[in-house]
This record gives structure tokens, sequence and C-alpha cells, in this order.
């Protein structure tokens, strides 16, 4: 067995207030995310939402301390997978790639590339496979490879989801535990599930099996965990004028309070970093959700982290990896679906299947605004208030 790499696939955010606005400019200037009947108007419309946005997604990472601690966490993840490979006799090089900062993808492959990894372990940090997230990067790497004649040399294989995995559930009953144990009665706590979710449309015309997967996977910790405490599973980060996939979390905390519960433990099931979803849309705004509902007991499970027990399995799932047949890139980035998604046809713009899965949640129906708006010239952004 020769050099080999791991890389770390992540979404990415910014790292301080002065990176918002160039990160939103990143994320908008992807045509991945917004389809254009025009390639010349990507990058100026990219600047007009960046622009027009960066103060107020600004203010929420105020909330969380300035910035996002996603590449901290990251990387940290990605120093004790390498420790922890080295304690189970396999020696690797670790490797970051995000999405939309700092480090890019493109950085990752530049320096594994120049680190002649020889065997490399593709790993996204998103337990279940989405379109819009592990998907997203898939593409990406897919295009790096058929671009570079020095990619094509490489032996990879690639992980597309791992929710799976026991040491994976195993870390997230233990980290639930450890938040149950801190109320009176522990059993008769609620444990509720909240995942990122994706547009209804996603999984009912695009086959996306993610909201399979997260059910299964919600099922399994369950199994794990071995308690009698009754659970909810609900999808939050909802935005824009389309269905998404149900229940919402804001509405499945309201009706738990309704039906009386005061107790609740949160578990941010799609996530395994720390970030602004589970830091201020969890910790602050569905907090105060539930609390208006009557939970006063509030509770979230910390995300996993650097967990020894899920680095572990983190180490476990590379090493399985390079052991079994390898699995490509263009296996993992395609799907049962009924619709072509990707590649987008030259007529196909508009919204793509990437919208979504930014942090600073710009609501879709902006962007359709944004869009008619430039090329009609009606006024119709300030009566939705997108740029007030």
């Amino acid at each position: 067995m020769g050099r080999v790499g791991v890389l770390l696939l992540n979404l990415g955010g910014p790292d301080k207030l002065e990176d918002v606005g160039p990160f939103l400019y990143n994320l908008f200037s992807d045509p991945e995310i917004i389809r254009l009947p025009f390639r010349w108007l990507q990058k100026p419309l990219a600047w007009f939402i960046a622009t027009r946005r960066t103060r107020t997604s600004q203010e929420n990472y105020k909330q969380i301390g300035g910035g996002s601690p996603l590449r901290r966490i990251t990387e940290a993840q990605g120093e004790a997978l390498k420790e922890q490979l080295g304690y189970l006799g396999q020696e690797a090089n670790i490797y970051v790639g995000m999405r939309y900062w700092h480090p890019y993808t493109e950085e990752a492959i530049a320096q594994l590339t120049q680190d002649n990894v020889e065997q490399l372990v593709i790993l996204p940090l998103y337990p279940q496979f989405s379109i819009s997230t592990s998907g997203s990067s898939f593409r990406l790497l897919e295009k790096l490879w058929q671009e570079d004649p020095k990619l094509q040399r490489i032996d990879y294989t690639v992980i597309p989801s791992w929710y799976k995995q026991p040491g994976y559930l195993q870390a997230m009953a233990e980290l639930i535990v450890q938040e149950l144990d801190q109320f009176p009665n522990p059993d008769e706590v609620h444990v509720f599930f909240s995942a990122h979710g994706v547009p209804k449309s996603y999984v009912e015309e695009a086959g996306d099996p993610y909201q399979q997967e997260i059910e299964e996977c919600t099922a399994l910790i369950m199994q794990t965990l071995n308690r009698p405490n009754t659970h909810t599973l609900a999808y939050q980060s909802r935005v824009g004028p389309v269905e998404w996939i149900q229940p919402y979390t804001e509405d499945a905390l309201k009706e738990l309070g309704t039906q009386g519960v005061k107790d609740l433990v949160v578990v941010p099931i799609s996530f395994v970093s720390e970030h602004i979803e589970t830091l201020q849309e969890i910790d602050i705004e569905y907090r105060e959700v539930a609390e208006e509902a009557g939970i006063h007991n509030f509770r979230r499970v910390p995300a996993p982290n650097t967990h020894p027990v899920f680095i572990n399995a983190l180490a476990e799932l590379v090493i399985d990896a390079l052991k079994n047949p390898s699995f490509k890139l263009s296996q993992a980035a395609q799907m049962k679906k009924r619709v072509k998604m990707y590649p987008q046809e030259r007529w196909e713009w508009g919204l793509t299947t990437s919208a979504e899965v930014w942090n600073g949640r710009i609501a879709m129906l902006g962007f359709i605004a944004l869009i008619i708006e430039l090329i009609t010239g009606h006024g119709v952004l300030h009566m939705i208030g997108i740029l007030q």
C-alpha cells in the first residue's frame, strides 16, 4: 500500500465577521446554487446578494462569537483521526476540503497531489447522503478528476454515507445519555431529533435518499440508546415558499408544547460539528420557540465533534474502505432519480439543489424575486423584504 490520504469534506463557513461577505459571494457565484439563463450574470448577481445580505448574516454570527467554528472543529477532527488511525496501525495524511470557504476542496486536492498520495479515502462529514451536501462535493471532485491526469493516477475510494456505522451510533447514544442524566427523571424526557431539511421535491422527484437515511438513522440511534424515552424527528432550516420534508422543527416543538411536554433533549442528528445551525438556530431560535410553547427544560445534545468514540468510528470507516473494493465518484453522485437535475441543461435555470445548504438562510423566494427584478425590472424585492 502506497502513501495514504484521507479527504474530509464539509461545507465551510466564515471564520470571522469580515469573511461573511466573501463567503456569501463564493456561495452565490456557484451555478449549482442559482441557475441563470446567462452565465455573465452569475458574478454580478452574487456580488449584489452578498452585499445586501452581509450585515444581516453578520448579526447571526455575532450571536455565536463572530464566526463559524466549523473549520477549527473539522481540522481538530482531522488531527484526532490521524492519531487514531496511527494507533490502529494505519498511517495516513488528513486533508480538509470545504465547499465554499477555506480550505477549499481545490486547495486540499492540490496539497494531496503535491504530497504524492497514492491511495485516497474520500470521507464526507455528512452521515447521511443528500444531493445538496455530499452530492455537491462529489460532483465537484468528479469534475476535478476528469480535468487532471495526475488525479487519475490516484487509487481512490468514496464513502457515500455512513449513518449505520456502529461507533457513530454509539457516540450519539452516549451524548444523548449525557444530557438525559441531567434531568431528575431521565426516562421521562422527550428526545427530539432535528435534522437539516430539504425540499420535498428532492425526495419525491429527484430520488434523494436523505429522508429515508435520516429516518433509519433515528431509529438506529434510539435502538442503540435502549431507553424507554419517547422521541420525535423533525426538520429544521426551512426557507422559501416551497414545501419541505415534514414535520418542521418549529411546528413539532409547538405541538409537543400543547401535549404538555416539559422536558426536552434536542439531538442535531445530521450535524457532526458545531456551527451556526446548532449554535444559533437550535440554541437560540428554537429554544425560544420551545419556551413559548411551554417547554422550559430544554437541553441540546452537543455535536460529536472530537468525541473519542466518534473519531474511532471515522477511523474504522477509513480502514474498512481501504480493505474493500473501490467505490467511485461516478457511483456516489448518481441516484435513482426521475428527473435530470445534474448536469443542468442550458434551459434549466433558477434554484438548484444546493440552494438550501448554506447557513445564512436566505429564502428561496428572495432568490426568485431577485432574478425576476434583475431581468424584468419589477420592484418585487422590497415587497418581500429581502433587501430591507
